[in-house]
C-alpha cells in the first residue's frame, strides 16, 4: 500500500509499504478520506513530541472496514466508520463519565499509532475494545464524513456556551473550525453571527457559511464594530477559534454582561500567558471556558449533523488532493488558501 511518512520537520515522503496485518481483536480499514488538520500542519512544520519519525500522521479519518479479527464484536466487513482519535484508558474518573478526551492516560491515532494518510489503517485491539470506531449510515458520504472529527471538537466547544435564540455570537478566526462554529451557532438559534479575521483571503473563503457580518480586524477596529452592531451591549457569546493571545484578551472587552467566552484555540507553548482582567469577569458575570478535543458522544452528534445536512460539510471542503499531493494540501492549509483540504482515496 501507499502511505505518507513524516520524516521530520518539513519532510514527508509517500512510500510503498506492506499492508498492515491484523491479529485477534483488531480491525483493518480501507481509508476513504483523511482531512488535513491545523495540527497536521504544525507537525509537518515543527514535529511533535508524541510523533516519532518515520510515522504516518493524519487523524480526521473516514473509512470502510475490510477485515475483522477474531473475537471482534459489533463491527463487520463493509461498515462505513469514522475513527475516534483518542484511545483512553477506560477506567479513570473521566472515562467513567464519558469524558475520554480528559483521560490522563490517553493515546492517539495518528500520533502514537499510525494515522490516516495511508491506503489502509489498522485499529489496535485497545481502540476496538473501547469503541473507537463509530459506525456510520451505509449511505453516508465518506468525503463529508472526514469532517466528523473536527466538527465534534466544535460541538464540544459549544456544549459549554448554551447559545440561546436570538443571541449575538462573535467568532474570531475564519478557518474551518471558525466556520463550523458559525454553522453550529445557526443550528442553535443564534440571531446575529459575526465572524472576524486578520486575513481577507480567509474571510472570503468563509463566506461559504453565510455569517451576518464579516469583519477584517486588520483593517477595522473589531471592538468598535462589535459594539456598533450590538448597540453598545457587546456579544453574548465569543468563540476565539484562533491561536491568538491578543484575541483572547480582546474578547473580554467585547463581551456582554452574563456572556460566555470560549478560548477554543490553544496558544503557543512558549507564550501561553495573557493579561486577564478578573474584574470584568466578576462584575459582568462572565463565563470563560476552555475546550480540548471531544468525546465519543460528540463524534456521534457531529456525524448526525453532517448526515442530516444540518452542517454543510461538502461546502467547507475547498480542496481534495490525492495522497501523492498531501504536502501540497498541507501548504494550502498553512497559507490560508484552503478552508478544508482533504486527502481522498475515493
Amino acid at each position: 500500500m501507499k502511505a505518507a511518512h513524516f520524516l521530520g520537520p518539513g519532510q514527508m515522503e509517500v512510500r510503498e509499504v506492506p499492508k498492515p496485518e491484523i491479529g485477534d481483536g483488531e480491525v483493518l480499514l480501507k481509508v476513504a478520506a483523511c482531512a488535513i488538520c491545523g495540527t497536521d500542519v504544525r507537525i509537518f512544520q515543527f514535529g511533535h513530541p508524541k510523533v516519532k519519525p518515520p510515522h504516518i500522521t493524519g487523524h480526521e479519518i473516514s473509512a470502510e472496514i475490510v477485515e475483522v479479527g477474531k473475537g471482534v464484536e459489533g463491527y463487520k466487513i463493509g461498515d462505513k466508520v469514522s475513527v475516534i482519535t483518542v484511545i483512553s484508558c477506560g477506567r479513570c474518573h473521566y472515562c467513567r463519565r464519558g469524558l475520554q478526551n480528559l483521560c490522563p492516560d490517553q493515546e492517539y491515532i495518528g500520533y502514537h499509532f499510525p494515522g490516516g494518510f495511508a491506503e489502509y489503517l489498522k485499529i489496535p485491539k485497545a481502540g476496538v475494545d473501547k469503541g473507537n470506531l463509530l459506525v456510520l449510515p451505509p449511505d453516508m458520504d465518506l468525503l463529508e464524513a472526514s469532517l466528523v472529527e473536527p466538527l465534534s471538537c466544535a460541538v464540544n466547544g459549544q456544549s459549554y456556551l448554551n447559545i440561546g435564540f436570538g443571541e449575538t455570537v462573535l467568532v474570531i478566526g475564519s478557518g474551518p473550525i471558525g466556520c463550523m462554529h458559525v454553522e453550529l451557532a445557526k443550528n442553535r438559534g443564534a440571531g446575529k453571527i459575526i465572524i472576524a479575521d486578520i486575513s481577507g483571503e480567509r474571510l472570503n473563503l468563509a463566506k461559504r457559511v453565510q455569517a451576518d457580518y464579516y469583519i477584517n480586524s486588520a483593517e477595522k477596529n473589531l471592538k468598535d464594530e462589535v459594539l456598533t452592531i450590538t448597540d453598545g451591549l457587546g456579544a453574548d457569546v465569543i468563540i476565539v477559534a484562533a491561536s491568538s493571545g491578543s484575541a483572547q484578551e480582546q474578547a473580554l472587552e467585547m463581551i456582554a454582561p452574563q456572556g460566555r467566552i470560549s478560548l477554543f484555540g490553544g496558544l503557543p507553548k512558549d507564550k501561553p500567558t495573557i493579561q486577564f482582567n478578573s474584574n470584568t469577569v466578576h462584575y459582568k458575570e462572565i463565563g470563560v471556558f476552555g475546550v480540548f478535543a471531544s468525546n465519543a458522544s460528540q463524534y456521534e452528534e457531529a456525524a448526525k449533523l453532517i448526515y442530516s445536512k444540518r452542517i454543510n460539510a461538502k461546502g467547507l471542503i475547498t480542496h481534495v488532493v490525492p495522497l501523492e499531493k498531501v504536502v501540497e494540501g498541507i501548504q494550502l492549509v498553512k497559507e490560508g488558501k484552503a478552508l478544508k483540504a482533504v486527502v481522498s482515496f475515493l
